[in-house]
């Protein structure tokens, strides 16, 4: 554990109140921190309104949705956006599965984003990937979809998992994909993963300038895993902010937890209180 990192479940609320006034007095803009849904996926499957409700109400300025989304009906949709404005917050980015990036799915992602106020229509996952051929093709489907979703405003994004920092034919697709994909293609950095497979996250982000616009806030330790809560693990967040706001590009942050000890909602709060502890 990060001891230096760590905030405690008894300071959790005296933080929490503290951070909407820090906010009001910083002189510039603060860039907003959201929640990947997928943290509170339990609550989520629940009830979807009342969970982004709560979300909101703990102080969450944007919130991503995954892959279930692309069920939804276009009215469905415009009622979450309406929940969504009701509440003054931002739907930035969703998670996608392979098939919002090719000819049969691209138009229904394209009109679900479109409504819910998105910039980025993120693949979560490429799915099984054979050899450095496999990873030219993902790259491939995706410069190809970005430049349709230019056409309409939006732009594709990546979202690295372990697989993309383990070697394939001595390359880290990783590399490969920042090299090949589309500028234009936000690169968006799952923390957690990349400190799990041995890889720098603030060296990844200084080699990508401008194209780390929204970041995965996840950490991680040897001991806990993915469980631990943000600050708990061996993510140096304080150099990752600064990266991430120099040269990254970051518009926008995302807390994303897999599991803890703590209910799912709890948990959300305990790591948005420790983000505003950790960023200032």
């Amino acid at each position: 554990m990060n001891t230096q990192n760590h905030i405690s479940r008894r300071s959790f609320l005296s933080v929490l109140a503290a951070a909407p006034l820090a906010a009001a007095v910083t002189p510039s803009k603060p860039i907003p921190v959201g929640l990947e849904l997928y943290s509170v996926r339990d609550e989520l499957e629940k009830d979807l309104m009342g969970t982004v409700r709560g979300v909101a109400k703990t102080g969450y300025q944007c919130v991503e949705f995954y892959s279930p989304y692309f069920e939804w009906t276009t009215d469905y949709a415009r009622k979450v956006r309406a929940e969504l404005d009701e509440l003054g917050i931002h739907c930035y980015s969703t998670h996608n599965d392979l098939k919002s990036f090719t000819p049969e799915g691209m138009g229904k992602a394209i009109e679900l984003n479109k409504i819910l106020g998105a910039r980025y229509i993120v693949l979560a996952h490429p799915g099984t990937v054979s050899g450095l051929d496999g990873w030219k093709r993902v790259v491939e489907t995706l410069n190809k979809a970005n430049d349709a979703l230019k056409a309409q405003g939006l732009h594709a994004g990546y979202h690295n998992h372990d697989l993309e920092w383990n070697p394939v034919e001595g390359q880290k697709p990783i590399e490969l994909l920042g090299a090949t994909l589309d500028k234009s293609i936000m690169l968006q950095l799952d923390v957690g993963t990349c400190l799990a497979t041995g890889n720098d996250p603030v060296a990844w982000i200084n080699r990508n300038p401008g194209r780390i616009r929204s970041m995965h806030v996840k950490d991680w330790s040897p001991q806990g895993k993915y469980t631990v809560l943000t600050g708990d693990g061996v993510a140096p967040w304080k150099k990752l902010f600064a990266a991430a706001e120099k040269t990254g590009g970051i518009e926008y942050y995302l807390i994303e937890q897999e599991g803890s000890d703590h209910p799912e909602m709890e948990t959300a709060q305990l790591c948005l209180a420790a983000f505003h502890k950790l960023h200032g």
